[in-house]
């Protein structure tokens, strides 16, 4: 099993989402997160500033900016660690800075609490739906 956490632009959660559900449907938790990558200046704010707004304007200071941002966390079975990835990939990369970064770390162990489940049977999927679920 694997953990694949990616950190995207907020604008991408919905699409992002639903491009998972079709290629396997896991779970996942997301998170709003702040932070920078190397650059310094948040794009956005400086067009905003280059057309005159005074809200983009008052933003630009001396030192790099936070920027808001998605943290989603996900952990799948190692045969579908490229397949979400790639997807991730597709969906987010516009080529711009700032698309976000993907890490895959090992998952040693996963157990589910309800049921005492280990391993990847504790991995869930989205069920098709007219699926019944047992209570």
């Amino acid at each position: 099993m694997k953990e694949i956490t990616a950190i995207i632009r907020m604008n991408k959660m919905n699409v992002t989402k639903r491009a998972l559900a079709e290629v396997g449907g896991w779970s996942l938790t997301a998170r709003k997160v702040v932070g920078r990558g190397k650059g310094k200046v948040d794009y956005l704010l400086l067009k905003g500033a280059e057309a005159g707004y005074d809200e983009a304007i008052s933003q630009l200071g001396p030192g790099p900016k936070l920027i808001p941002k998605r943290m989603l966390t996900l952990v799948v079975p190692d045969n579908m660690v490229d397949a979400v990835v790639k997807t991730i990939i597709e969906i987010n990369q516009t080529g711009s800075p700032g698309d976000g970064k993907i890490f895959v770390q090992a998952v040693t162990d996963a157990i589910r609490i309800r049921t005492g489940e280990t391993g990847e049977a504790v991995l869930d999927t989205i069920l098709p739906a007219n699926t019944e679920v047992p209570i």
